[in-house]
């Protein structure tokens, strides 16, 4: 489920765990005794679950669950449903192990495949939908996520007895969608409407909870239309409605001060927007001091500290900011937050450029600037999706699939009627009248297939189009980059030569400052030049023996390791081994990787290079022991401009392109590039070359990347 607080959609961590299991599994503990769906210890055992989850001790609480379910002595189908809800619940909400979590969902469709009650297997498709398209979304997987979605929609739209709360899940998450997308208009229809869907679905705290929640994303979207008063009169629906019915749920306090701290600090945004200071400092201050809080929603606070600092830079409060920034300095380091950050860095920035401190506050803008580009970056994805049209297509094939299976159906009565037809002539005008309206199905199967080739060609000339916006930046790039290189270059001589002058301390060190980025600078044009000029540029072939070129590689880079008192070890083929490859091209991506492991090594580090035939290609592996590559940065390593780069051991810069040409470097030689790797234990980089001589075309199809371990 996704949550909206103040400027940005988040995801329900923590904080709001015990919202989400109560959401997803209320039915679990509203079930009677006798109804043959729960266990009456499963039901004890869940309870207790969601109590230990209340009171934050989430681990704790599935341990248990785990313990106690194992003791079941015969757990019903349903008991086992929701055993698996609870795990996903856990790895989807708590540590986000998305991969987990959409594992868990498949046990659940396979359990509920098994329950024949046909109420309970609907409302639980519906469930599992929703929780599958979640874990999808999470992992940017939109289109899949998409289907899951408009399958729990269908199953709340067309059963008999219409589910209102499935519907409510489905607009609920449809608002969301539309409110990260920016249109603001369509979200806040869609949470209208679930608020509709959920209004007469009883007085539980999670239905409580969301209906205010729903008030505070419709006030949001009002302020994001620029319509300041119809938002401040949802805001303050939400508080009142908190505050009149928050007396039934005496053990929920954590979770109704939290969201009138949520509230709060949406309502400071109006004010800030009105420059009425005073008003939302007040209320940011309040906020902050719900929210801050063990337990609490930190995230949310750590915004709002923001916000506060953003009003102490506008009144010029240069102490009060300088305070807050070091509390928030505080609360980074151990509740991490992103989009905090960026804004730190920002607010941080502005005040080292009020107090002329230009040199800091370039340091902080620029942080700000990656971080910001980041988050951009991560968002783009979704903002490229067309969920309407997507939602539309799965529509019209489930109108296809109907009328499929209306042909068979129809199929079969015809020849059922052609079997008894000599029997009388009532069964030959039956056959007429189903043949009559076969044809007239089957040119609306004709007509809807007519309408999704349109689409496709539409996709296609979409494609061919981002084709040649490709090419076009990449055009664009080579053009900058080298117009940039003979301005940069001059600037670099020029700063070499004035560096062995005789200048003060003080502008020698900013005439250093001035030739080290300038050299930087080269070396990133360079690469951009080299990146963007990889496919047109052909090959140089010849046989080039193997264990040579490796050697001269790391005898040549030996003196750098020496710097930072690492040893390379080399282990060569028994015999020689000529390839008929690129010298120039395949000692770049050698030399890249083995630079990768000096940089990201210790110093007094080991480095291994080895080389080993294996089935017919030969494998070189560069592996180190150094800061390893953290799974969240895995599967942007090789692509270009990543935001994956980071400082070597002792401060190296790296711009996040040698990967990816080395990946082009290995396609053109229809080899490949992998690595193994753990956080702070190492990396293990591989590449292969097939052993082929010169005769091979060289129009064979280019292979990818070997799945990364």
């Amino acid at each position: 489920m996704i949550f909206l607080k103040d400027r940005y959609a988040y995801i329900l961590t923590r904080n709001t765990c015990v919202y989400i299991i109560l959401f997803i599994f209320a039915s679990c503990t509203q079930k009677k005794v006798n109804d043959g769906e729960f266990s009456e210890e499963f039901q004890a055992i869940a309870k207790n679950t969601e109590r230990l989850w209340s009171q934050g001790k989430v681990k704790p609480g599935l341990d248990y669950l785990d313990s106690a379910f194992n003791k079941l002595p015969n757990p019903t189908l349903n008991d086992r449903y929701r055993f698996y809800g609870f795990h996903f619940v856990y790895y989807q909400k708590t540590v986000s192990q998305f991969e987990r979590s959409l594992a868990y969902t498949d046990s659940m469709i396979a359990i509920n495949n098994k329950i024949t009650n046909t109420k309970a297997h609907s409302r639980n498709v519906a469930e599992v939908s929703f929780a599958r398209g979640d874990a999808l979304f999470e992992l940017k997987q939109y289109s899949e996520a998409y289907e899951s979605y408009y399958r729990g929609y269908y199953i709340g739209r067309n059963r008999s007895n219409i589910n209102a709360e499935a519907l409510g899940d489905y607009t609920y998450r449809m608002g969301m969608i539309m409110y990260k997308k920016g249109q603001y208009p369509l979200a806040l229809s869609y949470f209208k409407d679930t608020y509709k869907n959920f209004k007469n679905s009883g007085d539980g705290f999670v239905l409580f909870y969301r209906r205010q929640e729903l008030l505070d994303n419709v006030g949001l979207c009002f302020r994001h239309m620029g319509q300041p008063d119809s938002a401040l009169t949802y805001f303050n629906k939400a508080l009142a409605f908190i505050d009149k019915n928050g007396f039934r749920y005496p053990d929920r306090k954590l979770h109704l001060e939290s969201a009138k701290g949520v509230v709060y600090g949406n309502i400071a945004d109006i004010y800030i927007k009105q420059k009425k200071y005073a008003q939302a400092a007040d209320l940011l201050k309040k906020s902050i001091a719900i929210n801050l809080k063990p337990g609490y929603d930190n995230h949310d606070a750590e915004l709002t500290e923001i916000k506060l600092g953003q009003i102490y830079l506008n009144l010029d409060q240069k102490d009060l900011l300088l305070n807050l920034l070091a509390k928030i300095r505080t609360q980074l380091d151990t509740v991490k937050n992103d989009d905090a950050e960026a804004d730190y860095n920002r607010l941080l920035g502005n005040y080292y450029e009020r107090k002329n401190d230009l040199k800091q506050a370039l340091a902080h803008i620029q942080k700000y600037n990656l971080l910001k580009d980041s988050i951009a970056q991560r968002a783009s994805i979704l903002m490229q999706t067309d969920v309407n049209q997507q939602l539309s297509n799965y529509e019209k094939q489930h109108e296809i699939n109907i009328l499929s299976n209306d042909n068979k159906l129809q199929a079969i009565y015809l020849c059922v009627s052609v079997f008894f037809a000599a029997m009388a002539l009532i069964i030959v005008f039956l056959v007429y009248r189903n043949w009559t309206r076969s044809k007239q199905d089957l040119e609306t199967v004709n007509l809807l297939n007519r309408q999704i080739n349109d689409q496709n060609h539409v996709l296609e000339k979409a494609f061919n189009e981002l084709n040649t916006s490709s090419q076009e930046k990449d055009r664009i790039l080579r053009t900058v980059a080298h117009d940039l290189r003979n301005p940069i270059g001059g600037i670099a001589s020029l700063t070499t030569m004035m560096s062995e002058d005789d200048y003060t301390a003080e502008q020698k060190e900013l005439i250093n400052l001035l030739k080290e980025t300038s050299f930087n600078s080269l070396e990133l044009i360079n690469e951009i030049l080299e990146a963007t000029n990889m496919n047109a540029i052909a090959l140089n072939l010849e046989q080039i023996e193997i264990n040579s070129l490796v050697s001269n590689s790391v005898e040549l880079l030996r003196f750098k390791a020496a710097e930072k008192g690492q040893k390379i070890l080399l282990d060569i083929l028994n015999m020689q081994q000529e390839l008929y490859i690129s010298r120039e091209k395949i000692w770049r991506v050698i030399s890249n990787l083995i630079s990768n492991a000096i940089k990201f090594s210790p110093t007094g580090g080991e480095i291994q290079v080895k080389i080993a035939e294996v089935n017919g290609k030969i494998i070189i592996a560069v592996q180190d022991h150094g800061i390893g590559i953290p799974d969240t940065l895995k599967d942007e390593v090789f692509n270009m401009f990543t935001t994956a780069q980071r400082l070597g051991t002792s401060g190296e810069k790296s711009y996040g392109l040698g990967l990816s040409i080395c990946r082009q470097i290995m396609e053109k030689h229809y080899g490949k590039i992998w690595f193994e790797s753990e956080s702070n234990i190492g990396s293990t980089f591989f590449i292969s070359l097939p052993i082929i001589s010169r005769s091979v075309p060289t129009d064979l199809p280019k292979q990818v990347s070997e799945p990364m371990a």
